[in-house]
């Protein structure tokens, strides 16, 4: 009889133990499959016009998936009131530069 119960102990403790082992992996692991903006990479401020880094090293924003290189930090308004408008402008001149 106490072979049978420690039998049936064992069975119970190794099935909860698969259970616990099923779980959903840890938020870490969940939050690393989440997609990254992806750098433009314009040279060219498309609110100004101007090369960037002449008014500093720039300023980024991002739109849609995409990150867009401003001159400065007075671009980023101006960007922001048309974004659709202004990234259009970067997107053209990267394609125009391969």
């Amino acid at each position: 009889m106490n072979k049978i119960v420690v039998l049936a102990s064992g069975i119970i403790l190794f099935s909860t133990g698969l259970v616990f082992a099923q779980q959903a992996p840890p938020q870490e692991s969940i939050q690393s499959t989440a997609v990254q903006p992806v750098d433009v990479g314009n040279k060219i401020c498309p609110v100004s016009g101007r090369p960037i880094g002449v008014m500093g090293p720039g300023v980024q924003e991002e739109y849609k998936g995409k990150i867009y290189t401003l001159c400065c930090g007075g671009c980023i308004g101006i960007f922001e009131s048309d974004p659709e408008r202004y990234s259009k402008i970067a997107d053209d001149e990267v394609r125009g530069q391969q």
